[in-house]
């Protein structure tokens, strides 16, 4: 640094130059000087060289005058005597002050003060500060050797030392710099928690009102399944279904259930059908289950249910007894509320301790399972053993695995030749979803209620096959043949063939009405929809029976036309 700049510069021991004191701060914390008038002690001739007036040169005085060489003329002047005041060797004119401070006496002009300039020390990344304005003409202060000749007209440029005062200043403006930043990050902070904390809360409410919907709880969006209340028409609801039929290998006997997941609700069912429900073959011929299982095989009493309760099965799974005790065995046994005891078998006996008890959550292996499923105790009706046999397989789902593969492999373990199109890995993988259901209380067992004929009612309509296989009760396609039900009620039981010989012939659809309870003289022909008027009549012209029989009244479910057979009957062929 260039120690002319120091605040001790000026005095004696650097030449006689001007003082300078710091007077204040500007707005940046620079320091600004003010020039500090020179202490006069003793007036003495000014001397370039910092020789004494009337000393020779080079020693002190002898007491003898020595001549006095002349003085040494760097710029060449020579015998040109020295004139400190630029004047040409004239006195000054009086009060001139070569200090520039006014004289003691008289009225002297005013002098405006001029500030030092201060270059500006500038920080890394700090953008350059304009210059201070300076008047046109003034020019700029000499820099090296010429600097005290700029001197006298007043301008000095300084380089800005740091000192105390100057680095507190700086030190005062980081810290406010900083405490600003630190409070809009601390509010930059807060936003983003606030905004955070409202994200979550969404999604709570978005999962916790979705777990709402997916589970049935929501006000006025009833349970998937009961009907009543979901947000899904039934008929648009999509449904996987799969008919088993149990074949008892012993008695000869089937049972058969449907086996339902709809996929839109999350629900899964075992619909039981009893072995009395009506069906129709492709002839028109009406049959019960239990028949059409023995004489058409699985895929005809596919279609069959099909056509009846206007639902697509998709495959047909044949379970004999002993695969459905080596099912059991597979999934580590089952854990069913049993309404009954099953006595054994096997027992030579009487009095034997039963095979299964009656009881809440009672454990069951394969072959006590089987048993308990095919049990139909004295004077019980064919649907008490039926819901034993839809308990069990609800138990099994309980433990089968929810894993695809894992329940896939559980079905190829069983080594059965299913009937086509189903395939191990189909039925695999329908069976864990079930079994997901199962053990997530999603999964329900109900029977499908039919008439003494075997007919279905409309309440049956809607409560089962509406909403939960998501079909009507067997309607008449467009151009299909008129289906006819026929109840006898001659007296003579081979009435009701010969009629159905005589309405196939003529293009109808016979449908089995069963035997009325008693005889009746006249025959009747009845029609529920006045649309199906003329088809009773024509019914009534094929029978051979009189025009005043029509009527119009009750017809069974999935017929068109009702025909009560009477007395006055007479058959057209033997």
């Amino acid at each position: 640094m260039n120690d002319r700049y120091e605040a001790g510069y000026g005095d004696e021991s650097h030449g006689g130059e001007d003082q300078y004191e710091i007077v204040g701060y500007d707005d940046y914390g620079r320091p600004v000087y003010q020039q500090v008038p020179p202490r006069h002690t003793q007036q003495q001739t000014y001397d370039p060289y910092g020789q004494r007036q009337g000393y020779p040169q080079g020693g002190y005085d002898t007491g003898q005058q020595q001549p006095v060489p002349p003085a040494y003329d760097p710029y060449g002047t020579q015998n040109a005597p020295y004139d400190p005041y630029g004047n040409g060797g004239q006195a000054p004119a009086p009060g001139y002050d070569p200090y520039g401070q006014a004289a003691t006496s008289g009225q002297q002009p005013r002098v405006t003060e001029r500030t030092a300039h201060i270059p500006q020390q500038t920080g890394p990344g700090a953008q350059p500060q304009s210059q201070p304005h300076e008047e046109p003409g003034t020019p700029a202060p000499p820099a090296g050797p010429e600097r005290q000749e700029a001197g006298e007209s007043g301008e000095f440029a300084f380089a800005e030392e740091p000192d105390g005062e100057s680095e507190d200043v700086i030190d005062w403006l980081k810290f406010t710099e900083n405490r600003t930043e630190r409070r809009e990050e601390a509010r930059r902070r807060a936003r983003g928690r606030v905004i955070a904390l409202g994200v979550v809360l969404a999604l709570v409410v978005a999962g916790g009102v979705g777990y709402l919907w997916y589970d049935g709880k929501l006000p006025g969006v009833s349970s998937p399944g009961t009907g009543t209340g979901t947000t899904v028409a039934a008929g648009a609801q999509k449904r996987d279904v799969i008919v088993v039929h149990l074949h008892n290998t012993g008695t000869r006997d089937t049972s058969t259930v449907l086996l339902v997941d709809n996929t839109t609700t999350q629900r899964g069912t075992t619909v039981l059908l009893p072995n009395s429900l009506a069906l129709s073959d492709d002839s028109g011929t009406t049959t019960t289950l239990a028949k059409s299982v023995d004489d058409d095989g699985s895929s005809g009493t596919r279609d069959q249910l099909d056509t009846v309760l206007g639902t697509d099965i998709q495959g047909t799974w044949r379970l004999d007894t002993p695969y459905l005790q080596n099912l059991v065995e597979l999934v580590g046994n089952i854990e069913i509320d049993t309404d009954t005891d099953v006595p054994d078998p096997d027992a030579k006996k009487k009095g034997a301790a039963p095979l299964v008890h009656r009881g809440k959550a009672q454990t069951l292996s394969g072959k006590t399972a089987v048993a308990y499923a095919t049990y139909r105790g004295p004077g019980e009706t064919e649907n008490a053993q039926l819901k034993r046999f839809g308990e069990v397989m609800q138990g099994a789902l309980r433990k089968l695995s929810s894993d695809p593969s894992a329940a896939t492999t559980t079905v190829q373990t069983l080594a059965q030749i299913l009937d086509p199109p189903l395939t191990d890995k189909d039925l695999g993988t329908f069976l864990a979803k079930l079994a997901d259901l199962a053990k997530g209380g999603k999964y329900q067992t109900v029977p499908l209620p039919v008439q003494s004929d075997g007919t279905l009612t409309a309440g049956t309509s809607d409560s089962v096959v509406k909403n939960i296989l998501g079909g009507t009760a067997k309607s008449p396609d467009a151009g299909s043949a008129v289906r006819v039900a026929v109840q006898n009620a001659t007296g003579a039981k081979g009435d009701t063939d010969k009629a159905r010989v005589t309405l196939l012939g003529g293009g109808f659809g016979f449908i089995e009405g069963g035997t009325a309870s008693g005889a009746r003289s006249a025959s009747q022909v009845v029609y529920s929809d006045p649309a199906d008027r003329q088809n009773a009549t024509e019914v009534a012209k094929t029978l051979g029976l009189p025009a005043g029989s029509v009527t119009k009244g009750a017809v069974s479910s999935g017929a068109d036309v009702l025909v009560v057979l009477g007395q006055d009957y007479r058959p057209t062929t033997s």
